[in-house]
């Protein structure tokens, strides 16, 4: 695929313009201390659309409080934008309106650009829904800077320990094309991959996160602006790790807590699972739904024991584990057994909704 090349910028020390917020004194209360006058978000962000479900989203991560409060902005429907770097809040809007006038992002950030004295400081990525996408960093940002792209994202930062950022967030990115995902879930991954390559390169400093997605399609959201996924780590001492927990946590995803005897809907993604594997009621070509589904009944729990012993693990029979113990390590093995046959995106098809993100 064709992409657009990564830009390396000399270290530079950038004098930042005053941004100026329209907020009361009784607002401007609520923002973070260590935001000050200037409002720098020196970052990594990913924006991104998804063509399949509509979705658009953004994910981004840096050592500064509250990084979502000003540098995602999505629109169910029409797509997403990073701004940061000198970050001006009002590109959000600005951009998002002119894509949902027909605009392109070339054409629409070319605007933009025009009209601010400051864009030299600015780093801004968007993308619209039909994939098309558009970058710029100016040469006053910071160093490490750089952005690259490719149809469906962005991906751009500043103050980084380098270009291996932005490409691990790129490549993770483009791995998960066509995968049976939620966007938000392929979106924190591909920050997880930034972080894990040394992401921002600064330390000693306030950390957070946040990750939003928008969703276009009726009942997806019980907003009116369309708004599912806004998980915002305001401060946190890992807080890419911290989405991930949140999100597999409000999501119910199994794996966020160590099974016994509950009930949820994780409880009914695992008999699923075993019953693709033959472990739960094998008899019946297709398992019944409802409440009583989602309980983790002697069934469902020697379903599991029959698995743990076939996987060579302990169960209570053999002096070991819990009774239909459910841990980390059940589950990887349980998804391991699931590709070593062939159904895994089978089975994750069956699972996607289960495990939405509605608000």
């Amino acid at each position: 695929m064709r992409r657009t090349p990564l830009y390396r910028f000399g270290f530079v020390f950038a004098v930042c313009a005053l941004v100026t917020l329209s907020l009361d004194d009784a607002t401007s209360a609520q923002e973070p201390a260590d935001w000050g006058e200037d409002l720098i978000f020196h970052t990594f962000s990913i924006v991104a659309v998804d063509p399949l479900t509509g979705e658009s989203g953004v994910a981004v991560t840096t050592r500064v409080a509250c990084v979502g409060n000003g540098v995602p902005w999505v629109r169910a429907g029409v797509g997403a934008v990073a701004t940061q770097a000198s970050t001006r809040t009002e590109y959000g809007a600005e951009l998002l309106d002119m894509l949902e006038q027909g605009i392109s992002p070339a054409e629409a950030l070319a605007t933009a650009l025009a009209a601010d004295p400051g864009a030299n400081r600015r780093q801004v990525g968007v993308v619209a829904l039909d994939g098309r996408a558009a970058q710029h960093t100016g040469d006053g940002t910071s160093a490490w800077s750089g952005h690259r792209s490719d149809v469906n994202y962005t991906v751009q930062g500043n103050s980084l320990v380098g270009p291996e950022v932005v490409a691990a967030v790129a490549e993770s990115f483009e791995s998960t094309e066509g995968a049976v995902r939620h966007l938000a879930d392929r979106l924190i991954e591909a920050l997880a991959a930034g972080q894990a390559m040394g992401g921002d390169a600064r330390v000693g400093r306030t950390q957070s996160a946040t990750v939003i997605v928008a969703d276009p399609r009726d009942g997806r959201s019980r907003r009116a602006d369309g708004m599912t996924v806004h998980i915002n780590v305001c401060e946190h001492r890992t807080p890419v790790a911290e989405l991930r927990r949140v999100y597999n946590t409000i999501s119910r995803t199994l794996g966020y807590r160590t099974l016994q005897q509950y009930g949820g809907s994780d409880v009914w993604q695992l008999e699923v699972i075993l019953h693709a594997l033959g472990y739960y009621k094998a008899d019946q070509p297709e398992l019944e739904t409802g409440n009583d589904a989602q309980l983790y009944t002697e069934d469902a729990v020697a379903a599991v024991d029959a698995f743990r012993t076939a996987q060579g693990m302990t169960t209570a029979q053999r002096g070991g584990s819990p009774r239909g113990l459910v841990d980390a390590q059940t589950i990887a093995l349980l998804w391991q057994e699931l590709e070593a046959r062939g159904i895994g995106d089978q089975v994750r098809t069956t699972l996607l909704e289960t495990i939405a993100v509605r608000r």
